[in-house]
């Protein structure tokens, strides 16, 4: 008789709720990704616009472009502080999901040990049925012979 393990419909379940996890984390880390990404580029724009702006007040610079540069300054501030809190929470969410998948993972693990520990068990209870079987088939050869 084949082995069979006892809980292999609880393992399959586990690994099918792993995947779903690898799945949605990965989800979360595009996200992640892609909010720094935005974000940096805020970043990398206000630095580029505070350059600029450093360079013209030492040529000289009209105060209307003045303005309207300090008035674009504090429209990114504004976004950048919008774009800080989404990454946060992209964060937060990517840092569940990775908790959740670290879970999963140790469910899948425990049933894979319980597998090898139950296969080991069967194989030896197998090798002994077999030494058992070989021990009386031996005894009664001896006892054929003997009877002879």
């Amino acid at each position: 008789m084949a082995y069979q393990y006892r809980f292999e419909r609880v393992l399959t379940v586990k690994e099918r709720e792993q995947k779903e996890a690898e799945d949605r984390y990965r989800d979360a880390v595009d996200s992640f990704e892609k909010m720094a990404q935005k974000l940096y580029e805020l970043l990398k724009k206000k630095e580029l616009m505070e350059d600029s702006q450093a360079n013209q007040m030492q040529t000289g610079i009209p105060v209307q472009l003045l303005r309207h540069g300090q008035q674009f300054l504090t429209n990114i501030e504004k976004s950048i502080s919008y774009q800080q809190k989404l990454v946060m929470d992209a964060r937060s969410n990517m840092q569940r999901h990775e908790h959740r998948l670290m879970e999963r993972n140790i469910e899948v693990r425990k049933y894979e040990k319980i597998r090898e520990h139950d296969k080991k068990r069967y194989v030896a209870e197998q090798e002994q049925a077999d030494r058992e079987q070989m021990n009386e088939l031996s005894i009664a050869q001896f006892m054929n012979r003997r009877s002879r």
